[in-house]
């Protein structure tokens, strides 16, 4: 008799993995309670049906890159989550979708807290500046330079979840758990200057497929 075990509910999908015989990946959520405040605690499975010689492998390799890109913990049960004990469900996301890109012998690498902005030829720097909240700055001056800075923020504020701080500047994001989070936001960053594109390539990505029953997958 075979017996039907709850994984959680799915939050993302990856219908095709090219770098391993294109099994799916999903990413689910289950609930725990941190035993030290007695509050619901997120956890975060990776998990396919697939039952392929390696595929155990894969997705061991997707929950490492994830620790190394989201900052993440591991559970003895190889289940995921934040330091700070909050979901980040936007954030996690996003960083189980760049994990899953890593063909398995490619070893991921934190994100830094700066990039080179394409748009504006800016190179564009994100500071910590203590609980939870980080400044977007640039080494450029005038209008373009503050407009580049606004936008970059926002696409922070919109990829991770983040709560955008009231500043004159519009430059200054936070997270609710006023937790710092520097590789998450490292990763976020490399995406924050074409939000709109990125968001766009998601939605593509979520209707190629649906995750198959155990039947229907080798």
């Amino acid at each position: 008799m075979r017996r039907i075990v709850d994984i959680g509910r799915r939050i993302e999908l990856v219908p095709i993995d090219p770098h391993f015989h294109d099994i799916t990946i999903g990413l689910y959520r289950q609930e725990t309670v941190n035993t030290t405040t007695g509050k619901e605690m997120p956890l975060f499975l990776v998990h396919t049906y697939s039952h392929v010689a390696g595929a155990a492998e894969r997705i061991e390799n997707v929950r490492q890159a994830m620790q190394t890109l989201g900052g993440m913990l591991k559970t003895a049960e190889g289940l995921l989550y934040f330091p700070c004990g909050s979901a980040h469900q936007a954030g996690c996301r996003r960083v189980f979708l760049e994990a899953c890109k890593l063909a398995s012998d490619t070893a991921a690498e934190q994100r830094p807290l700066n990039i080179l902005d394409r748009k504006s030829r800016l190179t564009i720097t994100v500071d910590s500046t203590g609980d939870g909240i980080y400044r977007v700055t640039t080494d450029g001056e005038g209008r373009g330079a503050a407009r580049r800075i606004s936008a970059i923020a926002g696409g922070l504020a919109k990829l991770g979840e983040m709560e955008s701080v009231e500043t004159d500047a519009g430059d200054t994001v936070a997270f609710d758990c006023a937790h710092t989070h520097d590789s998450l936001v490292g990763l976020l960053l490399t995406r924050a200057p074409n939000v709109r594109i990125t968001l766009r390539e998601e939605e593509m990505t979520a209707t190629r497929g649906v995750l198959s029953a155990p039947s229907q997958q080798v």
